[in-house]
């Protein structure tokens, strides 16, 4: 991690912030701004499914284009999402050199299921939608059994075309990416994006990818907001005078994973950034460190089954799916 991102003496800005190193030499911003249910509410989303309210406050252009304003110039996309057109014509009308931004987008189960020619030509759907001919990391959102190796590889020649800088992976468990290994790509993922935060730390898994040269990107780094309550979090915020939504943007930066938070209000967007002013204590980490329960390892061992065949011709059953993985 570089020494900025966890110094809170610098002062950096939105749009220069601190970056993490990734193996392939580019150079990661540690803040991002997630799109996921920003304009869109994808079908198989998990609240879709459960028919609670989730619903479209704002169109996702109106939303990134407030986060660009603000100074977010890491973007997290995805086919998925179903907003990437939006995304695109945010980052047109804001007028920002391409150099300055950082695109990164995700090929969803259904199109990795297909092969090859589906994952390249939604790949250039991605990039005509983002109105760009390169995407700094495409990412495969989930390891479909018996197909993610292969997508794998096809991303890995569509990088030597020039349409992607970097490649990584998404939701993968340790055994999935020993999978990628054992298959002899030429180069490791420079990511993986898991759910991270203090509710849902899994210390082996995170450590294991970290000492492999994996950096870790944090999705859910806010929890959806649920757990703004909890006293330990409301206790830490007050002593800092800070949010707890801060807390727990400052812990994921301190800890050396990339932050995305996501919101589609303007001054949220403005407070969830405010993480490199201050920083926490090793009893305060310590603290935060200890709130995942078994509970939580458990729940996610269930959405990794139920997800990696979601959408797929497999979804609904467990076929080809790992039951031994590294939970914690």
């Amino acid at each position: 991690m570089s020494a900025s991102a966890s110094s809170p003496s610098s002062t950096p800005t939105l749009t220069n912030p601190p970056t993490l190193p990734l193996r392939n030499g580019m150079q990661h911003p540690v803040i991002g701004f997630g799109t996921y249910k920003v304009g869109f509410i994808p079908a198989s989303a998990s609240a879709a499914v459960a028919g609670t309210q989730d619903h479209v406050e704002r169109t996702a252009q109106e939303c990134v284009q407030d986060a660009l304003q603000v100074g977010y110039r890491f973007l997290e996309c995805a086919e998925f999402y179903g907003n990437e057109e939006q995304v695109g014509k945010a980052i047109a009308a804001s007028g920002i050199p391409r150099n300055e931004l950082f695109l990164c987008s995700k090929v969803w189960t259904t199109t990795i299921e297909q092969g090859p020619e589906a994952i390249s030509a939604q790949l250039d759907k991605t990039l005509s939608d983002l109105g760009t001919d390169y995407i700094d990391l495409y990412l495969i959102h989930w390891p479909v059994p018996g197909k993610h190796v292969e997508a794998y590889k096809t991303l890995e020649t569509l990088q030597e075309q020039g349409k992607i800088k970097g490649i990584g992976v998404s939701n993968y468990a340790w055994e999935d990416y020993l999978e990628l290994k054992e298959a002899g790509v030429s180069q490791l993922p420079c990511v993986n994006q898991i759910e991270i935060n203090p509710f849902l730390y899994r210390k082996n898994t995170i450590q294991k990818f970290q000492d492999d040269g994996v950096v870790l990107q944090s999705y859910r780094s806010l929890r959806d907001g649920k757990a703004f309550d909890h006293p330990t979090l409301k206790e830490i915020a007050s002593a800092k005078n800070k949010t707890p939504a801060q807390i727990l943007g400052r812990w994921c930066v301190q800890k050396g994973f990339v932050y995305v938070p996501k919101s589609v209000k303007k001054e949220r967007m403005e407070e969830n950034a405010r993480v490199f002013d201050f920083e926490l204590s090793t009893d305060d980490m310590d603290r935060l460190d200890s709130l995942t329960t078994p509970e939580a390892i458990e729940t996610f061992v269930g959405l990794y089954r139920k997800c990696v065949n979601r959408d797929t011709s497999k979804d609904g059953t467990l076929e080809g799916v790992k039951m031994n993985i590294m939970e914690d």
